[in-house]
């Protein structure tokens, strides 16, 4: 692919996305059908780009994204299903088309056939996160989905390196397929936290905002580029990178917060479209290639079928019988919990653990986590919303990467190709027409959701209150010199309409540089105060951000305002 079709692929894929989404459509679908009928245009030239690019250039800023600006917080809390779906189901997939693939194509050995179900195994949640987001899935499904598209990449991608290795007689670092596994998730993470934690130490001391938006951007090519190097997971390291820079966000400028989340948006909308686009059009060259290799393509194509259809029923047989065992697990534990010696342990506990606390805030000393915190025990998904998570399993580009990047020589490898492309847009296009229809009709909303997330955010209020108040009263109490009484009693006034955030524009021809001081302090406070209440586990981490947004557009408005009346 060269310069000129990589631009003329971007631009088209931007057009698409921006009319899909005016008429209320689900771009990603939308582009690859429009790709797809553009590959048979006569002349049109074969796009192909090597599979290190797309999992080395491509797939690092999109996982990382993600990661950034999800709750790690959410992430630790839905561990276990989303363990579950991303390793479990994983490995669950890997076998089971294996082996139908090994009984189906008598010319694909079974390490070929596993290495053909490592390929479809992970499914990308891009699409399933857009439909849900826009239906209002519940925000723990939302939780799992994304939770599960972080993990699922890397649990794939090293069974597919095991396979290949068993196909093409190589070694691997370690031969046992565990230690291979622990060894890729715990080296890849620990590279990602370390540069996570570097870039952190640059950041807070650049001091500068456009640099250190910059340095955002290539931490996923360094977090991945670094584990690699080791033989590690890339795509953890990524996601762990992303993770701890997204926790430790709060201590760059708000400036840089602002323009990261520009940044990264715009660069998600342009790399989502180019992968669906490519996708699409690589729809008349696999025929082709079917073609070229003398089997019949209604053969091949129906062999991917058929393990489409064995890609889109393990899930659901995989979904219900593992998240059956949590909710049998759920109902032991609530059961166990009436017991009241149990009870009695717990009070206990929790008092111990009050008692520390109030020690602890006494003497000013910082916390560190929420492990200390009573854990929240979730309640177990509905069979309504365990049948909507069985059906976003849509695959994307790692499964069209992978599928590139099968060694030469392997049995089977042109169907292998072939089958990976069926399934991959075969989910995309049935699930994903589908899934709005799913949801609707099964109407899986939470009502307790909205009152939880309102009692949050007026938590949220109240400690931003609280927090402006302190500052106020430290203002009144000792103001700069030169102030007289009316002036503070004027600044008391406007500070207060500013906290209690009741609409009024203040000019900034009203404000002096007194209160602009004081309005940058008490928004200081507030998030500060929001960040401590997070980490402590007293408020949501969702609203937490909602709300150090809006503080973030605060500032940005009240140094507008000061810049303005310079």
């Amino acid at each position: 692919m060269n310069g000129v079709q990589l631009l003329l692929v971007l631009v088209g894929a931007i057009a698409v996305t921006g009319l899909a989404q005016r008429r209320g459509l689900e771009s990603s679908l939308v582009i690859v059908i429009v790709a797809g009928l553009a590959s048979f245009i006569p002349g049109m030239p074969r796009l192909e780009l090597e599979p290190d690019i797309i999992l080395g250039l491509v797939l690092p800023p999109l996982l990382y994204s993600t990661a950034l600006n999800f709750s790690f917080f959410n992430f630790v809390q839905n561990l276990k299903p989303i363990l579950v779906l991303g390793i479990g189901l994983v490995v669950l997939t890997t076998v089971a088309v294996g082996f139908f693939a090994d009984w189906l194509v008598p010319s694909m050995s079974l390490g070929a056939a596993l290495l053909l179900g490592a390929i479809v195994a992970p499914p990308d949640a891009v699409t399933a996160v857009a439909i849900g987001r826009k239906l209002g899935l519940p925000k723990r499904m939302m939780t799992i989905l994304v939770g599960e598209s972080l993990v699922n990449d890397a649990a794939a991608l090293t069974l597919f390196a095991i396979a290949a290795a068993a196909v093409t007689g190589t070694h691997t670092l370690f031969a046992n397929p565990i230690l291979l596994f622990l060894y890729d998730a715990v080296v890849g993470s620990i590279v990602g936290i370390i540069l996570g934690q570097v870039a952190q130490w640059l950041r807070v001391r650049l001091e500068n905002s456009a640099l250190e938006t910059v340095l955002g951007l290539v931490v996923p090519f360094a977090a991945y580029l670094a584990a690699e190097q080791v033989e590690a997971s890339g795509v953890l390291a990524v996601v762990m990178a992303g993770f701890t820079l997204g926790i430790h966000s709060t201590q760059v400028s708000y400036t840089t917060r602002l323009q990261e989340r520009q940044v990264w948006d715009s660069l998600d909308v342009l790399l989502e479209a180019f992968v669906f686009a490519y996708m699409g059009l690589q729809l008349r060259f696999v025929i082709d290639d079917v073609v070229a290799t003398g089997e019949s393509p209604w053969v091949i194509f129906g062999t991917g079928g058929l393990v489409l259809l064995v890609v889109m029923v393990i899930r659901p047989l995989g979904v219900f019988p593992l998240f059956g065992l949590g909710a049998l697990g759920f109902k032991l534990r609530r059961k166990r919990m009436e017991d009241p010696k149990v009870q009695q342990f717990v009070e206990k506990r929790e008092a111990r653990f009050a008692a520390r606390e109030e020690e602890r805030r006494a003497s000013g000393k910082p916390r560190r986590g929420r492990g200390g915190y009573p854990r929240k025990i979730n309640e177990p998904l509905t069979w309504q919303q365990n049948l909507v998570v069985s059906w976003t399993g849509m695959r994307g580009v790692v499964t069209l990467a992978a599928a590139a990047g099968t060694p030469l020589g392997t049995p089977g490898r042109d169907a292998i190709l072939a089958i990976a492309f069926v399934v991959a847009i075969g989910t995309l296009l049935i699930q994903g027409t589908t899934l709005p229809a799913l949801i609707g009709a099964l109407n899986i909303a939470d009502p307790s959701e909205a009152e939880f997330e309102k009692q949050e955010a007026a938590k949220a209020q109240k400690v931003s209150q609280e927090a402006s108040r302190e500052i106020i009263a430290k203002f009144v109490a000792d103001p700069p010199p030169g102030v007289s009484p009316e002036l503070l009693s004027r600044f008391q006034q406007m500070a207060t309409r500013q906290e209690r955030n009741d609409g009024e524009a203040i000019q900034a021809r009203q404000m002096g540089a007194t209160f602009m001081d004081l309005r940058q302090d008490m928004l200081k406070a507030q998030r500060e105060a929001i960040v401590r209440e997070r980490n402590e586990g007293r408020l949501d981490d969702d609203v937490a951000r909602t709300v150090i947004e809006q503080l973030d557009y605060q500032e940005a408005a009240s140094f507008a305002n000061r810049v303005d009346r310079l």
